[in-house]
């Protein structure tokens, strides 16, 4: 950590809007391809990773990806707030229209959050299973009517422009087929390849029109009028607690505004503004503006006012991930509020399933373990990456899907799938929820949950690694780790596949009776990162992290 971080942002550390938006209609540079991680395609027009070029031959690639798939309906196309959202969705939509493809687009120009286009898609699809019609949040006139209902309704899926919380500088791009959450790998990586070989022809296969024909669909109208099947909103309103909700300059701005009218809740939108060089907010970690709520140095102007308010919340861009902040704990660690929210969650959703397991990624907190094993519940514990949870959450098969990095959705209050990708405004509202239920903050239930299973130290680190070490790292077996013993204790477990789906992890996870590591490369630096937990506290973490290094580095044969 850097003395600037927490500290409020200078006109030095903001983007140049207008460089931004003019290297966007550059040329693709030719060492930045289309890389597809685990939210889509992102980079910088600055660097030439983000660029016309790329997203005309991204979007002709889902064009044809879904034609193959035979998925013939509207595209549901939302943007956040980063300044190269806005041409990126006309490169879309014009790619769109001459493909003849439907695009249905926010009815008001507003920015729509990756859980609204999460749940029009859910909504849209399932409509069509129940034979009730579809795209029923659409506001259409009359030659639009006739246009759309001659045609026999289709599945539908979307495209969502957006990095999450990424740097001002940066661009994002992503798909999500009809089951309304992340594309999986096979899906991203022949979109990638198609794309690539597309902008290595000089983008000659994209069909092109300037006459825009998208159409309008109410998402934020839709997306709010659902959250009562998903929340106990009445509990909210009665609690009269003072709540805040600080979008952090992202698409959810106005979802909040929405949310507080529409349900009457006595909740201040703490931070309206919406600015694509953020300088409102204080600088994360390494000095740069990043727009993580789960981060206490970008939200170190959130927590300075949390003795304001009973609940104070924080989402990033596109509202995919939650901070949760209390007068009595500050900004919690999402590992903490995660478990606090299965917990309770499992003892007040009645219309769920039984059956239904709890879902975590393998580098999320073994408090989660702790704690669905004391509700009598099933674990299931998958690689990174929340398009583990998509078939799970869309069959009502997982109850709720959580990631360490503050990315989480659940079910609906009678067991229906509510979004299959993070939806970081249900979790922060499921704060309020929370306190108002239970007449406690949830970093006091947490500390309530210490107390019955242990307090655990648990952090991430990063260890240097060249490409090489990396690809190795990413093929290692569980059986190349020769250690026994990890920080004192007996290794019990040597994974290198998630217990819950068998999918391979990239990399490798070392158990004992008391602590944890997990190694992964990371995708974008010459790095890996080393995530570690101990139940013998910071001391033992410590131990745990180093030993974790040497162990990896042995295994590598650094």
């Amino acid at each position: 950590m850097t003395d600037r971080a927490g500290t409020p942002a200078l006109e030095s550390d903001l983007v140049d809007l207008d460089d931004l938006l003019r290297a966007y209609e550059g040329v693709a540079a030719a060492d930045q391809p289309v890389v597809f991680g685990t939210s889509g395609h992102r980079g910088s027009s600055l660097d030439g990773a983000f660029t016309d070029t790329h997203i005309a031959a991204i979007t002709q690639a889902i064009v044809e990806y879904r034609s193959a798939q035979g998925v013939e309906g509207p595209v549901f196309v939302g943007a956040d707030t980063h300044a190269l959202s806005a041409p990126a969705q006309v490169t879309c939509l014009e790619v769109l229209a001459a493909n003849g493809v439907t695009a249905l687009v926010d009815a008001d120009a507003g920015w729509v959050p990756t859980p609204a286009v999460s749940r029009a898609i859910i909504r849209h699809n399932r409509a069509l299973e129940h034979g009730t019609g579809a795209i029923s949040g659409r506001r259409r006139d009359a030659s639009a009517e006739r246009r759309l209902g001659a045609r026999e309704p289709r599945l539908a899926d979307g495209i969502v422009i957006t990095p999450s919380h990424n740097p001002p500088r940066d661009g994002g791009f992503k798909y999500n087929p009809p089951h309304g959450g992340p594309a999986d790998s096979d899906a991203t990586g022949w979109i990638a390849g198609r794309a690539n070989e597309i902008i290595a022809g000089g983008n000659r296969d994209v069909k092109r029109s300037r006459a825009v024909t998208a159409e309008p669909y109410d998402f934020r109208g839709e997306y709010v009028t659902d959250l009562a099947s998903v929340l106990d909103l009445g509990a909210i309103k009665a609690s009269g607690l003072r709540l805040g909700a600080d979008p952090l300059g992202g698409a959810s701005v106005d979802y909040w505004k929405l949310i507080a009218s529409h349900y009457g809740l006595p909740l201040e939108v703490t931070n309206p503004a919406v600015d694509p060089t953020w300088r409102f907010m204080t600088l994360d970690w390494d000095e740069k503006i990043r727009m993580d709520p789960s981060s206490p140095s970008a939200m170190a102007s959130v927590v300075a006012r949390r003795a304001d308010f009973d609940i104070l919340t924080g989402n990033d861009a596109d509202a995919d991930r939650h901070g949760i902040v209390t007068p009595d704990g500050g900004l919690m660690n999402p590992n903490h509020y995660l478990a606090v929210a299965i917990q309770y969650l499992c003892t007040h959703r009645d219309g769920w399933s039984a059956e239904a397991a709890i879902g975590k990624t393998l580098v999320s907190s073994t408090m989660i373990d702790r704690v669905v094993a004391s509700l009598g519940r099933r674990l299931w514990e998958v690689p990174v990456g929340f398009k583990w949870f998509v078939p799970g959450l869309i069959d009502g098969s997982v109850a709720f899907g959580g990631e360490e990095s503050a990315g989480a959705s659940f079910l609906e209050l009678d067991g229906s799938a509510w979004t299959t990708d993070k939806d970081g405004i249900i979790l922060a509202l499921l704060a309020a929820e929370i306190r108002a239920v239970t007449g406690k903050s949830p970093s006091v239930l947490y500390s309530e949950l210490t107390e019955e299973f242990g307090d655990p130290a648990y952090a991430r680190v990063d260890a240097a690694a060249s490409p090489a070490q990396k690809a190795r790292l990413g093929k290692l077996s569980g059986s190349d780790i020769r250690a026994d013993k990890l920080a004192g204790d007996p290794i019990v477990d040597r994974l290198s596949s998630a217990p819950g789906n068998g999918a391979a992890i990239g990399g490798v996870k070392v158990v004992t009776e008391h602590a944890w590591f997990a190694a992964r490369p990371s995708g974008t630096e010459d790095v890996y990162k080393i995530y570690a937990e101990s139940f013998r506290g910071p001391d033992h973490l410590a131990e745990v992290q180093a030993e974790a290094k040497l162990i990896v580095d042995a295994a590598l044969g650094s």
